[in-house]
């Protein structure tokens, strides 16, 4: 990578206020992980943060795929920038002082705008393995980077966060099932719809069907399942350096907890954990460690 030329301190921290605000606006429980963190850690992680939210948002608002194909790929021609030293964006020129210091690779970027890509145009995923290399790209390599940043001196903490943001993001998955089904999506495997007799024609009308309930269970169940394959596989070494991604995960898997509780009404609201109890649990996963 090319040394970049000096950011004049003004504009660096005018870059760092919109990543902030960016992560701030966006209500995520991220945002909650980020407070315990020192001070470089926090602004590398909340500029990352907010580079996943820009290229996030091309692919959830621009309603033209031929427009958000296009956005996509002025940001992998950012990403080519950022590497070279000169980047134009925010984001990127707040990443800017992260992507050494943190070993950022240029591949995890990448890989997050193919993944991106793929939620363009008609989202259907036959089998769970075709929606793994999906999750993989828009959690897996999050998950990846996002642990570097954190701190790693055991290469086998790159599998465990690799695994996490796959169970985070099945935690979404669910979450999320009507109101994706309301943007025409469906990120649930075809196969195990036809399994439990669940016609995709009810979900993208918000019905559910007599094998909805089982189906969601499925759901739950695999997302469970990873959570653990996760943890089982963080070495102590590093699991302090990675307690923002365990603070993730109490929120998570809390909120799966109350998915599965309300009864697997996703098709009707949106299930969500208060501000206030998002911080209480950030709190007792930092004291637990």
């Amino acid at each position: 990578m090319d040394h970049p030329a000096p950011t004049p301190a003004s504009a660096l921290e005018q870059a760092h206020d919109y990543c902030r605000q960016r992560a701030a606006a966006s209500g995520s429980s991220f945002h909650y992980s980020f407070r315990f963190l020192e001070p470089p850690r926090r602004r590398a992680i909340t500029a990352f943060y907010a580079f996943c939210r820009e290229v996030d948002d091309i692919a959830d608002e621009c309603r033209d795929i031929d427009v958000a194909r296009a956005k996509l790929a002025w940001w992998r021609d950012e990403i080519d920038r950022l590497y070279a030293g000169a980047p134009s964006h925010p984001v990127t020129r707040a990443l800017l002082e992260a992507v050494e210091p943190y070993r950022l690779p240029r591949e995890a970027f990448e890989q997050i705008i193919d993944g991106m890509e793929m939620d363009l145009g008609h989202v259907r995923y036959a089998e769970f393995k075709d929606l793994r290399l999906y999750c993989h790209r828009v959690a897996g390599v999050v998950g990846e980077a996002s642990a570097l940043i954190f701190g790693v001196t055991d290469h086998a903490t790159l599998k465990y966060a690799n695994r996490l943001g796959l169970a985070f993001q099945l935690t979404n998955i669910l979450r999320d099932v009507g109101e994706d089904a309301r943007r025409g999506r469906i990120y649930l495997p075809q196969a195990e719809l036809a399994e439990h007799g669940v016609d995709e024609r009810d979900l993208l009308q918000g019905r559910a069907g007599q094998g909805f309930h089982a189906l969601m269970e499925l759901q739950y169940q695999r997302a469970q399942r990873t959570y653990d394959e996760a943890f089982a596989l963080l070495p102590a070494a590093d699991r302090k350096a990675q307690r923002p991604g365990l603070i993730m995960a109490a929120i998570y898997r809390t909120l799966l907890e109350e998915i599965r509780a309300d009864g697997y009404r996703v098709l009707e609201h949106r299930v969500a954990l208060t501000p206030l109890r998002k911080l209480w649990l950030a709190w007792r996963a930092w004291l637990r460690g």
